[in-house]
């Protein structure tokens, strides 16, 4: 390589390790709160070898014993926030190496927008700090921290943190401004989250769930919404609990259409309107990832039409549709 090339080589690289490192100190500021990790007089910490939030809710931790091989009589994790605590039962893990890894697989649950009766810690709003309690055979407690492992920048076809599949909230893993691992949980807002939408020879059927809902479910009606013009065509949802089903209205949508028409689906209470989308996903590009294709659906009136049910690049749930057209009616 002549040292032309050589000393380009050099600086692409070098150019490419300040990249990294900006980014890494961005998504660190980002993930950091302004909060401490351990209150009153400082604690020893440890640095785990694992920590994450898998699927929006399954909390994952490994870290190394802080005695040593010296295997605790029981150790747990307690997460703590504004008096209240939760904790987790630690497993003990021995290492081909001789030492001792303390582990934990558990899910999280919203206190407000889960199940009480479902198994794993129920957190709500705010930031829980990880404490680990190791006890010795003699009954005596000691407290640990657990220090903030090293900022990743993630991207990558998935999302680093999506939000839970059964409350909506997210339990996101940050840093505290002392360096400390911290878990924030933030519940879910008002939202009508898309399940699935049947393509029929007749018909789309929309499938939902609402999300903290703000009034009781009759007061919801559905509605598709035409982008461009603000037109309304209303539809009358079908409730179970806080799932809602129902039928496009495509003859209504379409009537008096030469061209085709792009509708958003949305709920509406009062003069709120909540659009149907797919949040509940670690997916990036749900457009990219969710494709369907287009159909031809014929309505209750005789007529055809050419219909594309989809999600947007924001998750979105659209209908676009367009009457097919004789060669005399083109004339």
């Amino acid at each position: 390589m002549s040292e032309a090339l050589l000393s380009h080589a050099v600086a692409a690289v070098t150019r490419a390790r300040r990249t990294v490192g900006r980014v890494r100190r961005r998504v660190e500021q980002i993930n950091t709160v302004p909060a401490l990790g351990t209150r009153a007089r400082p604690r020893p910490t440890v640095r785990p070898v694992h920590l994450s939030v898998l699927s929006g809710r399954t909390l994952n931790l490994a870290v190394p014993c802080p005695q040593g091989s010296a295997s605790p009589a029981e150790a747990r994790l307690v997460l703590e926030h504004r008096g209240r605590q939760q904790s987790v039962l630690l497993e003990q893990e021995p290492q081909p190496d001789g030492t001792l890894l303390l582990t934990a697989t558990a899910p999280l649950r919203h206190a407000r927008h889960d199940d009480r009766a479902a198994a794993g810690p129920q957190l709500d709003d705010g930031v829980w700090r990880l404490t680990i309690v190791a006890v010795n055979r003699a009954g005596q407690e000691t407290r640990y921290g657990i220090a903030a492992p090293d900022a990743r920048a993630a991207d990558g076809p998935t999302l680093p943190c999506p939000p839970s599949a059964t409350s909506g909230a997210t339990f996101r893993p940050v840093r505290s401004v002392d360096g400390h691992a911290m878990i924030k949980v933030a519940g879910p807002r008002e939202q009508a989250e898309l399940i699935r939408f049947d393509l029929r020879w007749d018909r789309i059927t929309v499938h939902g769930r609402l999300l903290a809902a703000g009034s009781p479910y009759a007061d919801y009606t559905a509605e598709a919404v035409r982008r461009g013009s603000g037109a309304v065509v209303a539809a009358t949802p079908v409730w179970d609990g806080d799932r809602f089903t129902f039928d496009v209205p495509l003859a209504t949508m379409a009537r008096g259409a030469r061209t085709q028409r792009m509708w958003d689906l949305q709920l509406r209470r009062g003069r709120t309107r909540i659009k149907i989308a797919r949040r509940l996903t670690d997916v990036r590009h749900p457009k990219k990832v969710f494709r369907t294709p287009f159909r031809t659906v014929a309505t209750e009136d005789g007529a055809l039409l050419r219909v594309h049910a989809h999600l947007s690049a924001a998750g979105t749930f659209a209908v676009s549709c367009a009457p097919f057209t004789t060669t005399e009616e083109t004339a």
